[in-house]
């Protein structure tokens, strides 16, 4: 292992601006893969570029809101998940756009992969809510 390239790869994915919701925030993912297995970390990172981050036939806004649906069907981690959202709002996708997108998991993947996206979207958007205002019937 080289820990030159590997902390050379950490410094730049903090300094990139738009790899990440903020620039300087390297998600712990990265931060452990690049000590333990830099090559496997880059080539992984090669791909998404390839996929994602490459200007291609589907504009950002589009691959954003893919890539919300897919992250909350497989259920992925809130740090993936919540990043996403942010990145979404930063491209002008609105809250209740990408509430509409994770709403597409409930049929194909139901509630619970739904909740995983949801809790996501609402921790980054602030999302309120409603309290009962009836009293409770006791029986």
């Amino acid at each position: 292992m080289d820990n030159n390239e590997a902390q050379e790869y950490v410094d730049q994915f903090a300094r990139d601006a738009g790899v990440w919701p903020k620039p300087g925030n390297v998600p712990d993912y990265h931060k452990i893969m690049a000590y333990h297995d830099i090559r496997v970390l880059k080539a992984q990172q090669a791909l998404g570029e390839a996929t994602y981050a490459a200007e291609r036939t589907l504009d950002p806004v589009t691959k954003e809101l893919i890539f919300l649906a897919m992250f909350t069907v497989m259920r992925s981690n809130r740090e993936q998940l919540t990043a996403h959202v942010r990145m979404a709002l930063d491209l002008g996708i609105s809250s209740q756009q990408i509430l509409e997108t994770l709403e597409m998991a409930l049929p194909v993947a139901g509630i619970v992969a739904f909740l995983a996206g949801f809790e996501a979207w609402r921790e980054v958007t602030g999302a309120p809510g409603l309290e009962p205002s009836a009293e409770r019937r006791d029986p």
